[in-house]
């Protein structure tokens, strides 16, 4: 399964130019098998950056959520296993969006990001550079 790291969904669903070619391929791929997927935890960061007046949205994001959903987009809740890993992943910074997508990650899936940081991050995570 690819997971979208929040950015890139984001990204994705505004057909975004910052998604670079490699990684568009492999999403588009992943679209096409019913591979593709985006943890619980970005919908909630995306209502946050929202109503912060951080992004812009064509629609509210419950709306637009079960748009992607009913396309095929898988969501994977983050339940208690995922929840409590979160907090023992070692050397990552503490952002909690970032730890539960990463922790959902860590159970088997690729992750889609830019993020430096999680790039950066030296565990065991099978990463995407969403700009390449």
């Amino acid at each position: 399964m690819i997971v979208l790291d929040t950015h890139a969904l984001y990204w994705m669903s505004l057909n975004d130019a910052r998604i670079g070619r490699s990684a568009r391929l492999c999403i588009d791929l992943a679209w096409q098998e019913n591979q593709l997927a985006v943890s619980a935890a970005s919908f909630w960061e995306l209502t946050m950056l929202l109503a912060k007046k951080r992004i812009q949205m064509p629609t509210e994001v419950g709306p637009w959520r079960q748009g992607l959903l009913n396309d095929g987009l898988v969501e994977i809740p983050i339940d208690g296993e995922i929840a409590v890993h979160s907090q023992s992943i070692q050397d990552f910074h503490k952002d909690p969006a970032d730890r539960f997508i990463v922790a959902t990650c860590l159970k088997g899936h690729s992750l889609v990001t830019s993020d430096r940081k999680i790039l950066a991050w030296s565990g065991k995570l099978d990463r995407i550079d969403a700009c390449k």
